[in-house]
């Protein structure tokens, strides 16, 4: 058997095309063709239909890819045990993030992870989009909200707060409000994203009263780099993460307008999340790069429970990776 026909053959169908799975292995569409070709010849059957529009997987077909699936499972598994036994933390750990978020926190952590793992190779996918972890053989996400899939196991790793932010050079010409309803007077910086561009809420410091502004401006943009450039350049009041604009705030670049309200464009329970395919065994490498981002972004955060089941990663390795078999072994949570 050819593991990497294999490997392509799996990647044809998930891909759905030829190319697309050339393209993953930086091959030409035609050696990921002629790999297929190879293995149908070698089982005396064809694997998949193909016509101009779409390939098919025939019955055979699919019983071979479920299998060949569950192989490559087996052998990955093999060598990350075997790797392991090696020492220190080695291989590829395959992370994906917000652009935002990867900008702003994860490429600025990376040098200190380089020094601590040097034999870490970090394959990092920003996007903005919902990445199928196990579709894409991602190890970690790192996710700014929940949603609806349960296959994920994973921890909260700090709580975000917002703050409307303005620069002093906007105020100086525009005036600063003194309190949220006076946004509406204000052309807002607000963002694309459904529910984020047309209420902001605040909390007053008691967590009693509730008040949603309707806000609007000339500006909507789709990103948040793009937001917080925008509130730096005096275009505008914008709604942006603590981690965002910590630096800004500290430095008097951006001036926070309601110190003493909690905001937020959805609900006050905004977190970051850290999360994983549920499997049976943890590689050290993944185990070492979960340890390294719960030290440097944070744990629990004071006050903040769990969900219910949910048990935050300690930041010891054998302890860490106990509790990563345990939870992949006895539940899945709703968290994205």
């Amino acid at each position: 058997m050819d593991t990497e026909h294999l490997k392509i053959f799996v990647e044809v169908v998930q891909q759905g095309s030829f190319a697309a799975a050339a393209r993953k292995f930086d091959i030409d569409p035609s050696a990921a063709t002629r790999a297929v070709t190879s293995l149908e010849k070698d089982l005396g059957l064809r694997l998949l239909e193909r016509t101009t529009r779409q390939l098919v997987l025939t019955e055979a077909g699919k019983v071979y890819h479920e299998n060949a699936c569950k192989i490559l499972q087996e052998l990955q598994q093999a060598s990350d045990e075997a790797r392991d036994l090696a020492g220190s933390p080695a291989g590829v750990v395959r992370v994906t993030t917000s652009v935002t978020y990867g900008h702003a926190v994860i490429l600025k952590l990376l040098p200190a992870l380089r020094e601590a793992y040097p034999a870490l190779e970090i394959d990092l996918l920003l996007t903005d989009s919902i990445v199928d972890l196990l579709a894409e053989r991602v190890d970690v996400a790192l996710r700014l909200r929940q949603d609806g899939d349960t296959s994920l196991i994973g921890t909260r790793l700090a709580k975000i707060r917002y703050h409307v932010c303005a620069s002093p050079e906007y105020l100086k010409q525009h005036g600063s409000p003194r309190t949220p309803a006076e946004l509406a007077e204000h052309d807002c910086l607000r963002c694309s994203l459904r529910g984020y561009r047309t209420q902001w809420r605040f909390r007053d410091a008691t967590g009693a009263a509730v008040q949603a502004v309707n806000v609007g401006g000339w500006l909507v943009v789709s990103n948040s780099l793009a937001l917080h450039r925008s509130a730096l350049d005096g275009l505008g009041p914008a709604l942006l993460a603590d981690w965002l604009v910590r630096d800004d705030l500290a430095s008097g670049r951006l001036v926070d307008l309601f110190p003493n309200h909690e905001t937020t464009p959805t609900d006050f329970d905004n977190s970051v999340w850290l999360l994983y395919t549920s499997r049976f065994y943890v590689p050290k490498r993944v185990r070492a790069f979960v340890e390294f981002i719960k030290q440097r972004i944070g744990g629990v955060a004071p006050g903040l429970d769990a969900p219910a089941g949910l048990t935050a990663l300690p930041t010891d390795s054998e302890t860490l990776r106990s509790a990563m078999l345990r939870d992949a072994q006895s539940a899945t949570y709703s968290l994205v």
